[in-house]
């Protein structure tokens, strides 16, 4: 077999990455060893994210550290026997989230999520998925004055410094919203720009019918096969129906890009931050009627098609050990004083690894030190946010036309001496 383009990994950046190839007229395939959006991207809390110009960042209060330490909290935690593995990418990572850092890092961060809503927008009008998405933003509601006035002051520091709209909600306002909830609440923030997604699995289905229905294939493979073709222009990677070859190739592989990279001679500074779900029905009379992060306790709920879903924060580990979701049973303890949650409707907690790299972003880009070889991964908490923005910058680099972003922020030379 033989094809253009072979683009490893079908979560959200490589679906998009591919459709964005076959509208640029390369006969495109994807590749994966399982479903499409069947990893990372299947297991996240169904928010592209409008306002998220800042990267997650690792906290630089002492408080904050101390408590982490501690081991004990419902948005942070870490296996002791990965540290020593850790602690390299770790550090890169803490002196990046540096405040006079991490302000340059927002706005080289800008552009991917200005255009995150758009760039969806133009795949759910194509894709017929339009039943899938809410145009109504997302809320943080708080327990405590103190942290309620912070967030107040850094929601308007984001909207004066980077234009995203957001709504101070009252005590009162926030009952009429969202009656069922019983803790004792100071207010709330509701980002109103957002939209959010009530199956991301659905999302990353249909945005794949849309790119076979431009004639894209997806095929069962390991892309840890990839070879190059030393005696030709090209790429070469097994399937079970036998080889498929390329002239470039597309790494979205998330956090299983080293399988590739490693192997290629690119040794890039990828971590991972484990995060687990679960779904749960709801009391009788009971409603959720929006996405709500409990802010001080570090979990997120949200009303999906298959029930409530309650995600955890991070979990620092190595990317293919056991689950440990301690996180989750934590979280659903406060969840359920939070929210009338009702039976569990998942077998076993579902687990993702996020992707990270210690600045943040993501690696956009043409290899190097290899001829027809890409790189589309390391999109930390954002991926489902950015993988239409990403597809589209990368698949009008590959075809030389102007990017519809300047991607030099992201490229993969910034890791690579």
């Amino acid at each position: 077999m033989k094809t253009d383009v072979v683009v490893l990994g079908a979560g959200i950046v490589g679906i998009s990455s591919a459709i964005h190839l076959a509208r640029l007229g390369k006969s495109v395939v994807l590749l994966d060893r399982r479903g499409a959006g069947e990893e990372t991207s299947y297991g996240n809390a169904g928010l592209i994210q409008r306002e998220g110009v800042f990267p997650y960042g690792f906290p630089h209060n002492f408080g904050a550290l101390f408590r982490y330490a501690l081991n004990n909290t419902i948005d942070a935690s870490y296996h002791f026997r990965a540290l020593p593995s850790l602690v390299p990418f770790l550090a890169r990572y803490w002196w990046h989230s540096g405040f006079t850092q991490h302000q340059k890092i927002a706005h080289l961060y800008a552009p991917l999520i200005e255009h995150s809503i758009a760039e969806h927008q133009d795949l759910i009008d194509a894709s017929g998925a339009g039943d899938l998405i809410r145009k109504d933003g997302w809320m943080k509601v708080f327990r405590t004055e103190k942290e309620r006035d912070a967030a107040y002051k850094d929601a308007e520091r984001l909207s004066a410094g980077f234009g995203v709209n957001h709504q101070k909600l009252s005590t009162s306002e926030l009952k009429t919203i969202e009656p069922s909830i019983q803790a004792e609440l100071a207010g709330g923030l509701r980002w109103t720009d957002p939209w959010s997604i009530r199956d991301p699995h659905s999302l990353n289905k249909a945005y794949l019918a849309y790119f076979q229905s431009l004639g894209g294939r997806l095929v069962s493979g390991d892309a840890a096969t990839l070879e190059h073709i030393l005696e030709g222009a090209g790429w070469r990677v097994a399937t079970p129906d036998g080889p498929l070859e390329a002239r470039e190739v597309v790494v979205a592989l998330g956090p299983w890009a080293d399988t590739v990279t490693r192997k290629l001679g690119y040794h890039f500074p990828l971590a991972v931050k484990r995060g687990y779900h679960m779904h749960y029905g709801i009391r009788e009379g009971a409603q959720l009627n929006n996405w709500v992060l409990d802010a001080e306790k570090g979990y997120f709920l949200a009303p999906m098609l298959r029930g409530i879903r309650l995600t955890t924060g991070a979990e620092f580990a190595l990317r293919d050990a056991p689950k440990t979701p301690v996180q989750l049973t934590r979280a659903e303890r406060v969840a359920r004083e939070f929210f009338p949650l009702a039976e569990r409707r998942d077998e076993e907690p579902w687990m993702g690894a996020r992707p990270c790299t210690p600045d943040m972003m993501p690696v956009i880009g043409k290899a190097p030190r290899h001829e027809g070889l890409w790189f589309a991964f390391g999109h930390a908490h954002h991926g489902m946010t950015l993988g239409p923005v990403t597809g589209r910058a990368l698949a009008q680099a590959m075809t030389g036309e102007k990017p519809v972003i300047d991607i030099t922020p992201y490229r993969p030379e910034r890791f690579l001496a």
